[in-house]
């Protein structure tokens, strides 16, 4: 992938951000957001990041080596997290926002225009957005952004999966898989549940 969506828009804003998150549909744990800004006119030629992409479309692997590579080529970048408890409280979405607005507010400078995967964005920020369908397949700091929320919630998920050993989160990252489905049936929900997410395969009503 490589900075051809950025570079027009480099000609009238310097600072860009690509803005993704991670962690919307999982039953357990906290969504995260990332904001990344490369420098103006950045090439990733010949470099770890030419592989870069959507982080779906990475292997774990691939994504543990493009996270620090993009955290040294980028200007500036920023996480932040959005814990269950907030998630359950005001919903998933309006969460998602929260925490795309939060890893904006923590650069250590404000953007000049922020681009921002997904077909809608709601803040309270002063500052010009775009949103991308697909973003972090076709924009290269969107995607770097993926890349980063995606590594940061997994390494959070590994640490939850020591403190509640019974439901394997350092395999399936709270998804719903068959495995994870099947310990919420023996065991009930852990702390980290998200309360408001039901699984219709225990007949929970939404």
């Amino acid at each position: 992938m490589i900075t051809d969506y950025e570079w027009p828009l480099w000609r009238q804003s310097g600072r860009i951000c690509g803005i993704d998150e991670a962690g919307r549909g999982p039953l357990a744990g906290p969504v995260v957001a990332a904001a990344v800004v490369f420098p103006r006119w950045f090439k990733p030629d010949e470099t770890v990041l030419e592989m870069l992409n959507d982080s779906k479309q990475l292997s774990a692997g691939e994504r543990n080596m493009l996270a620090p590579a993009i955290k040294k080529a980028a200007a500036c970048w920023a996480v932040a997290v959005v814990e269950h408890e907030i998630i359950d409280r005001i919903n998933i979405l309006q969460a998602t926002m929260l925490a795309m607005n939060d890893t904006v507010m923590s650069l250590p400078k404000i953007p000049d225009l922020l681009l921002v995967d997904g077909n809608r964005f709601n803040t309270t920020l002063s500052i010009p957005f775009k949103t991308i369908v697909r973003g972090d397949s076709k924009v290269f700091s969107i995607a770097a952004a993926s890349v980063l929320a995606k590594t940061h919630r997994d390494e959070l998920m590994v640490v939850y999966g020591r403190q509640f050993p019974l439901y394997g989160f350092e395999r399936h990252a709270g998804y719903a898989t068959k495995a994870h489905v099947e310990a919420i049936r023996q065991y009930g929900r852990c702390p980290i549940h998200r309360l408001s997410f039901k699984l219709r395969q225990l007949g929970e009503k939404p």
